[in-house]
């Protein structure tokens, strides 16, 4: 049995707590932390589609987005694999 859920992650607050050259890269931490946190998964089967990385260094490495949303499914081994939700 699946499990599939929409989340609308937060990023501004913690990424404002990192240098501005790396703040990218601790927005795809945050996304793949959170999607273990929440789906009940350890993170190394936290899977990100590439559209999710795309959309977070799209206007570089110094202003990821605000926030962002994903479609998380979770099977039944375990992996979680995460994909943008197009609006």
């Amino acid at each position: 049995m699946e499990e599939e859920r929409i989340y609308t992650i937060p990023l501004r607050k913690k990424i404002k707590t990192v240098p501005r050259w790396r703040r990218s890269e601790k927005a795809v931490k945050i996304v793949r932390e959170f999607l273990s946190k929440h789906m009940k998964a350890e993170i190394d089967k936290v899977k990100l589609d590439p559209s999710i990385n795309e959309k977070i260094w799209e206007r570089g490495s110094q202003k990821p987005p605000g926030k962002i949303r994903v479609r998380a499914v979770k099977f039944d081994d375990g992996v979680v694999e995460a994909e943008l939700v197009e609006e």
